[in-house]
């Protein structure tokens, strides 16, 4: 295994570490130490200064070694979707998520599921896990299998540990909308949410076009229709 690997395995795990460290055990006395807002401001700097750290050595990796041939029509078509339908998940999950940082539980027995909240209660994590098992799929280079395992295991890894934890920390609100959500994708309920899947597709064709006119590299359909 090259030097560059091995630094990008450390970046990774650090990124994902510190993830998990600061909002879990380490959060509280964090939190006592530095104020909610102070520990808000210490969280986004460590997330930041990881996530360049992993960027940078994973540019800076060669990935000249692939598992597999992403590229044949199966795998790229499988990879386009699982992308197509992270984005369909993760653009609507901005809007009233519980899950985002500072959001208060009070009130969430209440709340019934809307839009992707039905699909999952945890969208944006699965659009970020969907979205890195499509790069998987797709481009199974070492540096990339690296990154995305890392990214994957922080999204969905994560949510499960903020569910025991928002559980714990109010079972009364959290309880109710945990038993009326899914944490495993009803893909079912994506497929009636025609407009956010529309609005998914119009998101991943600019992407896509953006990829591989301005960076020069082939996503989407551009495989087979540059």
């Amino acid at each position: 295994m090259s030097a560059g690997l091995i630094h990008l395995i450390l970046a990774t795990v650090a990124f994902v570490v510190t993830h998990f460290l600061m909002s879990g055990p380490l959060r509280r006395p964090l939190v006592r130490m530095l104020g909610e807002q102070g520990f808000l401001l210490a969280y986004s700097l460590v997330s930041i200064s990881t996530l360049a750290w992993v960027i940078v050595v994973f540019d800076r990796t060669d990935s000249d070694w692939a598992a597999w041939n992403g590229t044949a029509p199966l795998t790229w078509a499988i990879a386009s979707l699982l992308t197509l339908i992270g984005l369909a998940l993760l653009i609507p999950s901005f809007v009233h998520n519980p899950a985002l940082p500072g959001k208060k539980t009070a009130g969430l027995g209440t709340v019934a599921p809307v839009g992707v909240f039905k699909v999952t209660r945890h969208p944006m994590m699965w659009g970020i896990a969907l979205w890195a098992l499509g790069h998987m799929i797709a481009a199974p280079t070492a540096r990339v299998l690296i990154l995305m395992t890392g990214l994957i295991v922080l999204a969905l890894v994560g949510s499960h540990f903020q569910d025991k934890r928002k559980l714990a920390g109010n079972k009364r609100e959290v309880g109710p909308w945990q038993r009326r959500t899914t944490f495993w994708p009803n893909l079912g309920e994506l497929l009636r949410l025609r407009s956010i899947l529309l609005l998914g597709l119009l998101v991943w064709f600019i992407i896509t076009w953006v990829h591989y006119h301005l960076f020069g590299i082939p996503a989407g359909l551009w495989l087979w229709v540059a």
